[in-house]
């Protein structure tokens, strides 16, 4: 079936999601243009770099003429550009409002007065904060606990601001992503435990019995594929979870001990952060019949391929596969 959708922009489209999803888009047909920073890398595409329907540009979202020239000739958006947990948004709170927050009204403002038709906003599970609820559902009231949650929050309140017949939206909050990408995330919850197994044959779980809601990159990419491919009645308006198992730290723990043939041991101490909430995705299933293929499992051992092939250069040390300590090796700012 034709693509509704010609060009896509992914902003933040080097990083961990967009580098495993624009090759993806353009398989599909789409072109692309990503506008990122590339400030963990220039070469996370391989053999699309040079794929005649790509187009990067290096550019920060805060720059309204840059968004601007990245956005012409294009009619959907993929926003994935932004500071990405708590702990690099607290490393210079300024800097991560100014990038998460202040810069989305003018980019959605930018969108709509280029005809843009479709905006897909990645927000986050962390908007629901610490929940009571057996299954938290996009129905339930936000409680963001920190800065980073909060601008996600308040980003979802100025797209549906932003909402007109013409201008599509709809708000996807993800959970924590797993496994190997070119453009690889070690400070993950399941990449950091399948890390030290490896390599120091120990894992340290800080707490272990919170709940931690977990999806394959693999299954993230897909979900905006089928973003990009639903109807507008299925999509228009609407927020949805993205998640697959819900699972213990503890769990994750035991899961990734099971993957190797060597000993490894799990060292448990405690911890003050007690975030723990089971993120329903029944609803992503019901209305787009979306069903996740991957496991947390697939995930360790896409991991445990990559490092045994080598394709994973000084995991325990580089600071590019960590997102706070490449801000303040680069001194982001």
């Amino acid at each position: 079936m034709k693509n509704q959708f010609k060009r896509v922009l992914v902003t933040g489209g080097a990083g961990y999601v967009g580098s495993r999803l624009v090759p993806k888009l353009l398989n599909e047909g789409y072109a692309v243009t990503v506008l990122d920073l590339y400030i963990y890398g220039h070469d996370v595409f391989g053999l699309h770099h040079e794929h005649p329907a790509l187009i990067e540009m290096k550019g920060d979202i805060r720059d309204p003429e840059m968004v601007q020239r990245a956005m012409e000739g294009c009619d959907a958006v993929i926003h994935l550009a932004c500071i990405s947990n708590d702990p690099s948004f607290d490393l210079d709170p300024t800097l991560g409002r100014s990038i998460n927050f202040d810069a989305f009204r003018p980019m959605v403002r930018i969108a709509k007065e280029l005809h843009v038709k479709r905006f897909i906003y990645a927000s986050s599970s962390s908007v629901y904060g610490i929940k009571e609820d057996p299954n938290v559902t996009e129905e339930l009231p936000l409680n963001p606990l920190t800065d980073y949650s909060k601008y996600k929050a308040e980003c979802e309140i100025v797209l549906k601001e932003e909402a007109t017949p013409e201008f599509e939206t709809v708000i996807v909050r993800p959970s924590t992503v797993c496994g190997y990408s070119t453009r690889l995330r070690l400070d993950l919850t399941v990449n950091i435990l399948t890390t030290h197994a490896y390599f120091n044959k120990k894992i340290k779980v800080f707490g272990g019995k919170q709940l931690r809601p977990n999806i394959h990159i693999e299954d993230m990419c897909d979900a905006y594929l089928m973003l990009l491919a639903a109807p507008k009645e299925k999509i228009d308006g609407k927020t949805f979870n993205v998640g697959f198992q819900n699972l213990a730290v503890e769990e994750i723990a035991n899961l990734v001990k099971q993957t190797f043939d060597e000993e490894i041991a799990i060292e448990v101490s405690s911890t003050n952060d007690n975030r723990s909430y089971h993120v329903s995705s029944d609803k992503i299933k019901r209305e787009l019949n979306f069903v996740p293929q991957y496991t947390v499992l697939d995930a360790i051992n896409s991991l445990k391929e990559a490092f045994e092939k080598g394709l994973v250069e000084n995991p325990l040390t580089n600071e590019i596969y960590y997102n706070i300590k490449q801000m303040q090796q680069i001194g982001l700012g």
